[in-house]
């Protein structure tokens, strides 16, 4: 099946094979930064392949991409009304995935879903909905020694697919402490279980040590600068970012009003910005419901559940999928990406 051509853009600058002429360049980015270079970048490609520029232009992205897509649409937009024929993007849309939208209602989502799965007791449920503000960036010790220890069971099942095992062959001790301390959670798992048919633990462990190959990065055209640095999935070369909204809701609102198409999904096995953040976070935009929650359907199974808001806004949970949606549901992925781009539904029924 061919939908669509696939640009993939690492961004920003230090993350893959990208890289600066200026070390300085790394200590002052941030989303505002992130947001110009990749048009910039865009309005570079498109000037080089004039044959993709009549095309529909759609940008989609996961996790923290809840930032990075909507503010590089909102620039798309806002120059597109102010620029002439050679600058102008046909901008139609955009869809995000688990994606960080809303500090407040991401926090909040995050501590409700942990405890409705069961994955942490009632006292410290109740400890941390009592001493908690997430409203407020200052806490009390109280509240952030509670939230330290609903995060320690993160070490030992994988936060961002809850019911699939983690590779072990990378697990040790400095690892796991690392990761705990940092924004993105990994974790460990007894292996309990079965696997889900194509999922492999080790992909992300594969990845690196396939991208790090010079006769791989040779064939990609990649690092011909040769840094001196490895290929990593998290960049390390990254120590500072220096401006990230609270909240993405107000471009989300603006691009619907401008009539773009906009989609959320949420692959609804994710602990680390799951279902119930995304939820609570749409549910801020205040938008009236135009079809209600229902099952949506893949090959005659539910592929999860999806709501139509007045507007165009679509919101879908993919059933059994974890944060990154396509590895762990291939299939529901693509459904969901071929309905995206033609506008339709989403399957309401079985056959």
């Amino acid at each position: 099946m061919n939908m669509a051509n696939l640009l993939f853009l690492e961004a920003p600058v230090g993350v893959g094979y990208s890289y600066t002429n200026k070390s300085e360049d790394l200590l002052v980015l941030g989303d505002r930064i992130t947001a110009e270079d990749s048009r910039t970048f865009l309005l570079n490609w498109f000037k080089k392949f004039r044959s993709f520029k009549s095309h529909d232009f759609y940008i989609a992205g996961e996790s923290y991409a809840g930032h990075y897509v909507p503010q590089l649409a909102e620039l798309i937009y806002d120059g597109n009304k102010h620029s002439g024929k050679e600058s102008y993007i046909n901008l139609k849309g955009i869809m995000i995935g688990n994606a960080v939208m809303n500090d407040e209602t991401d926090e909040m989502g995050m501590i409700d879903y942990a405890w409705s799965h069961a994955l942490i007791s009632d006292a410290l449920y109740h400890t941390i909905k009592k001493e908690c503000n997430f409203k407020s960036d200052n806490q009390t010790i109280p509240c952030l020694l509670a939230m330290r220890s609903s995060m320690e069971v993160y070490e030992e099942i994988d936060i961002y697919s809850l019911y699939t095992p983690i590779c072990l062959a990378t697990l040790d001790k400095t690892s796991r402490k690392r990761l705990l301390t940092h924004s993105r959670l990994f974790s460990s798992n007894d292996l309990r279980g079965m696997l889900p048919s194509g999922y492999d633990p080790c992909n992300e462990h594969y990845a690196e040590a396939f991208f790090n190959r010079k006769d791989v990065q040779r064939a990609l055209h990649a690092n011909v600068t040769d840094l001196p640095y490895a290929y990593s999935s998290c960049s390390e070369v990254i120590k500072k970012w220096n401006d990230s909204p609270e909240s993405i809701l107000p471009i989300i609102t603006k691009l619907i009003t401008a009539g773009l198409r906009v989609w959320v999904y949420s692959g609804d096995t994710d602990a680390r910005i799951p279902v119930t953040s995304t939820r609570y976070s749409l549910e801020i935009l205040g938008m009236k419901t135009k079809v209600g929650w229902r099952p949506w359907f893949n090959e005659g199974q539910v592929a999860g559940f999806a709501q139509v808001y007045e507007g165009g806004l679509t919101f879908a949970s993919v059933y059994g999928a974890g944060h990154q949606v396509p590895v762990l549901r291939p299939q529901q992925a693509l459904s969901l990406l071929v309905h995206f781009l033609a506008g339709d539904p989403l399957p309401p029924s079985r056959f």
